[in-house]
């Protein structure tokens, strides 16, 4: 008969086992270009003349760009998108979680735009924003008797309109997420609530609240770094990064400088700022856990 410890080696040789494809990719083919990354982002990297070393002059370079603190300022904009998406999500996964009928079929549907591409998502909602035939437009004009705003080329609205498309595509997915851990409270937690006198808003603040929070926590963990590599759809629905350069993203910033520019070396060291810049993020979300998130304890 196997002890404990071996029973737990054995899982520990597995999940090794199981780690061990993702860890050999990363050597692979993710490792050397990271290294050389790194290099480059010190070189004056153009592909149409070689590389020559510079030192620091990139990052001196990006700290007096005016464009690159225009895309950092839309970016941090751009993520008040997740707190919002967070809260909407949970409150469709609160009613999807009641037992009705048809409840299947809506977490179906609202999980589509989770597994559409981003492309079609994001010709769609240029549609929808289309200031003269967009049926966002159209409907304010019959509904409510008024002309909506230049959604996609107003540098007030252009945010926001980013927001609501990015909350709309990932909150389906994200009630998913709430779904499952909504359904794995013990009701006795509930039951022993009701017993001491606890109403439904004392219920949920007391008890759902708190046992949720690691799935919130890994949500806007996702979240943030999800939303800090926003590109696919500011270069879609955007023409050059929007009026103003109002829409743009580091990412874009850091596209166009590799891509449009053939500024390699530039563009390295913007990603490794970005890189940068996410690290020091996440690392706060996870000292400041302990402080919010229930661990069972």
């Amino acid at each position: 008969m196997q002890t404990k410890v071996s029973i737990y080696k054995q899982e520990k040789r597995w999940a090794y086992l199981f780690v061990l494809p993702a860890v050999l990719q990363f050597f692979l083919f993710g490792a050397g270009p990271l290294i050389y990354s790194l290099y480059a982002s010190f070189t004056d990297w153009n592909v149409l003349f070689g590389v020559r070393f510079v030192g620091l002059a990139n990052y001196r370079e990006i700290l007096v760009t005016e464009r690159f603190w225009k895309a950092v300022y839309n970016t941090f904009f751009l993520m008040l998108g997740t707190p919002i998406g967070i809260a909407c999500a949970l409150m469709l996964a609160l009613a999807l979680n009641r037992r009705t009928i048809g409840s299947k079929l809506f977490r179906v549907i609202y999980y589509l735009p989770s597994v559409s591409s981003v492309v079609a998502i994001s010709i769609l909602w240029t549609w929808i924003y289309n200031y003269d035939y967009g049926i966002l437009n159209t409907l304010l004009r019959m509904v409510f008797g008024v002309d909506g705003p230049n959604w996609l080329y107003d540098p007030t609205w252009i945010k926001p309109s980013l927001i609501l498309m990015g909350v709309w595509r990932s909150f389906g997915a994200t009630a998913i997420f709430y779904l499952a851990a909504l359904q794995n409270i013990p009701q006795v937690y509930y039951e022993a609530a009701k017993i001491d006198g606890a109403g439904p808003w004392q219920s949920f603040w007391r008890v759902t609240l708190p046992l949720i929070t690691p799935i919130t926590f890994y949500l806007l963990v996702m979240g943030v770094i999800g939303n800090m590599q926003s590109f696919a759809e500011i270069h879609v629905m955007l023409s050059n990064g929007g009026t103003e350069y109002s829409g743009a993203t580091i990412v874009y910033f850091l596209w166009q400088k590799a891509f449009q520019n053939y500024e390699m070396g530039f563009a390295c060291a913007v990603a490794w700022i970005l890189g940068s810049i996410i690290f020091i993020l996440t690392l706060l979300q996870f000292k400041t856990m302990r402080h919010w998130v229930y661990d069972g304890s």
